[in-house]
């Protein structure tokens, strides 16, 4: 055992450890930890604070529920308390929770859940219309989402037959079928890919745009009764066949037993149907069903008494590996995939799994023929996590030098550890590019989205940009959901974008590290295509706002064979190149604006671009250096900060004022 003083250093190195990773979960949905590594880490310091009481503090991440407030919402205060749950890893543990309940003097019927991996929110209905929804933050407070959650389809926002009033607590989710499309988008897009559904569904209810949270598929499942007026609920079974009856997607399996050994029966079986399910569980959760002794039993400081939440362990296979496939991805990034010899894992039979990048394999040591572990991240995802054994006599596997798809050679960008293929017309990334040429930040150019996009690319109509301007409208006609109207509406928008500013062109090209911003510092500094190909590396760093990473992306973008024809094709088709030389003045000159929360007559792209027009210079964070915010509604942090330092704040109007006075 530990001594005191070991144990009290562990205890505070597991804290910080664990509240760093809280704040990655709850608050940025960004988690690096996979839920079984920060399960025994909690485990560790529940252990741990267990056998030295002393080391017990109110701070402690065992004395509190993860979450805090973000700042871009409403803080909501809970009438009722959101708790978490207690977990049990070993059915001895479920037998020690009703140990506990019965020596409490309860006689228990218990209810088994599917314990739902999502974010937890409250509902409140009065009169059977929704009036509030809220996240679970702290337990105590947390962010009001209601515009978000009315964008969710599948929540009710009337209820027949509703009493006064009603709060409920559920769980946000995002099912795979959902999950799966959002990450191709995002990949589409050039974006990262949310990790898992449960990420997935967290960031898209904290979405500052209500649109975006309606348009990602999210449902909810109800769980439990947190308040109720004008009805009278004794049971918690009962209580979910009540909200079940007024219209409410409740639990989708759960179960009254009347002893543990049944609870324990109904989670194996829950287990052992995991797999089907089209959402993410991270386990299932025994409650006791009658509410009057649920008071009895009461709570801790951070859990209920009367719950307890079952983690199954997650599923490891081994495996030989077979071969290492390599694919682009329509960024340039180079991605292996393991083939191995197929194992039935988490309800499904599998025989590829990630591998990430250069670095993971070398990580291993990865051979053909070595015998591999596989598990499903989240149940979902298969991965390589281990090597058992090497192969023998086999070498370490290389990854290519060349694109597999173009045959261009693959570099190491400074701050990556995937490989990448930098030709722009890799056909790989073609797909990529068109989207981002045709965005609103770019070219603009209205109705070409990301389906018309991909079928143009898959039906082999267009390869790269240039071929934009060559469609013909027999062609569009051959797409799906193509008509007349819609053929000759993109064309024209096509047409139309050939007019558009040299800094849309450059921005569309898609230069790493070259945002819309310093697309427009190099038009205006140089004025044509021409001289910003000709432009060294000096040169380039000379422009105010340029450094030296930005400037050497330009540089190699234009250095490349593939970029020289693509400039040519689009001036042959008459694709403005030179800077129209937009008025600028300079009645800003010197001053630095932060723009935070939503303007009713601007996006925060256009604030910010009407600010450098003007001479100024737009951040995206406030300091001592900054010379005004301009303010939107719900401007949330940022605002704060700016009023902790004195800097003045601007609104909407008194903003555009500035721009008009001479």
């Amino acid at each position: 055992m530990l001594e005191l003083e070991q144990a009290k250093k562990r205890a505070e190195e597991l804290r910080a450890i664990i509240e760093y990773n809280n704040r990655l979960y709850y608050d940025q949905d960004a988690p690096e930890l996979e839920d079984f590594q920060y399960d025994a880490l909690t485990r560790e310091l529940r252990q741990l604070e267990a056998d030295f009481p002393q080391l017990v503090t109110p701070d402690s991440p065992t004395q509190h529920v993860g979450g805090t407030p973000s700042g871009r919402f409403a803080k909501v205060t809970h009438a009722v308390k959101m708790e978490s749950l207690l977990d049990a890893f070993s059915f001895d543990e479920l037998r020690d929770f009703d140990r506990r309940v019965r020596d409490a003097g309860v006689e228990p019927e218990y209810v088994v859940e599917i314990k739902i991996d999502g974010l937890s929110c409250s509902l409140e209905y009065e009169n059977g219309q929704l009036v509030r929804a809220s996240t679970r933050g702290d337990g105590v407070v947390g962010e009001d989402v209601t515009e978000n959650v009315k964008a969710i389809r599948s929540i009710p926002k009337t209820l027949k037959g509703a009493p006064e009033y009603l709060e409920v607590r559920g769980e946000v989710y995002m099912p795979h079928a959902a999950f799966q499309k959002l990450c191709e988008e995002q990949e589409l897009q050039g974006g990262s890919p949310f990790k898992n559904p449960r990420n997935a569904a967290a960031g898209s209810l904290r979405q500052k745009d209500p649109k975006i949270t309606g348009s990602r598929g999210l449902s909810i499942f109800i769980f439990n009764v947190q308040q109720i007026r004008g009805a009278e609920l004794t049971t918690h079974a009962g209580s979910l066949d009540y909200l079940k009856s007024l219209g409410l997607p409740v639990s989708p399996r759960y179960h009254l037993v009347h002893t543990i050994e049944e609870a324990i029966a109904e989670i194996e079986q829950i287990g052992q149907g995991r797999a089907g399910l089209d959402f993410d569980m991270d386990g299932a959760v025994i409650k006791v069903n009658d509410f009057a002794q649920r008071t009895q039993l009461g709570s801790t400081a951070k859990f209920p008494r009367w719950a307890i939440a079952f983690k199954y362990p997650p599923e490891v296979k081994e495996t030989r590996l077979l071969d290492i496939e390599v694919a682009v991805g329509r960024t340039g990034v180079l991605t292996p995939t393991a083939s191995f010899e197929p194992v039935f894992l988490a309800g499904t039979t599998v025989a590829r799994a990630t591998l990430h990048n250069e670095e993971f394999i070398r990580q291993f040591g990865l051979c053909i023929g070595d015998t591999i572990q596989v598990r499903k991240a989240g149940d979902i995802i298969p991965e390589v996590i281990g090597v058992t054994a090497h192969a023998e006599g086999a070498q370490p596997y290389q990854m290519p030098t060349v694109c597999p798809s173009c045959g261009a050679p693959v570099v190491h960008l400074a701050d990556e550890a995937a490989l990448r293929c930098v030709n722009p017309e890799c056909p790989a990334q073609s797909l990529r590019n068109l989207i981002h040429f045709a965005s609103r930040d770019a070219m603009d150019i209205d109705g070409l989205g990301v389906a018309v996009c991909t079928q143009l690319v898959d039906r082999g109509l267009v390869r790269s940009a240039a071929d934009l301007y060559t469609l013909t409208k027999e062609q569009l006609l051959t797409l799906d959901k193509f008509k007349d109207k819609s053929a000759d509406n993109l064309l024209r928008a096509i047409a139309h974008s050939k007019e558009n500013n040299l800094d849309k062109l450059l921005f569309g090209l898609g230069i790493r590290n070259i945002g819309y911003k310093a697309a427009a510092l190099l038009a205006e500094r140089f004025g044509s295509m021409d001289a910003i190909r000709q432009a060294d590396l000096e040169a380039l760093c000379t422009i105010d706002g340029f450094g030296e990473i930005m400037a050497q992306s330009v540089v190699e973008f234009f250095a490349k064979d593939g970029t020289e024809d693509l400039i040519r094709r689009l001036a042959e088709q008459g694709v403005n190149m030179t800077w129209k030389g937009e008025t600028r003045t300079d009645r800003l000159a010197g001053k630095t604006f932060v723009v935070t929360g939503t303007l009713s007559s601007l996006s925060r792209k256009e604030a910010e671009a009407l600010i450098v027009k003007n001479g100024g210079k737009a951040s995206g964070s406030v300091s001592k250096k900054t010379a005004y915010v301009v303010a939107g509604e719900a401007a949330g942090s940022k605002l704060d900060k700016a009023n902790a330092l004195g800097i003045p704040v601007l609104n909407e109007e008194e903003f555009l004022a500035m721009m008009e006075q001479e």
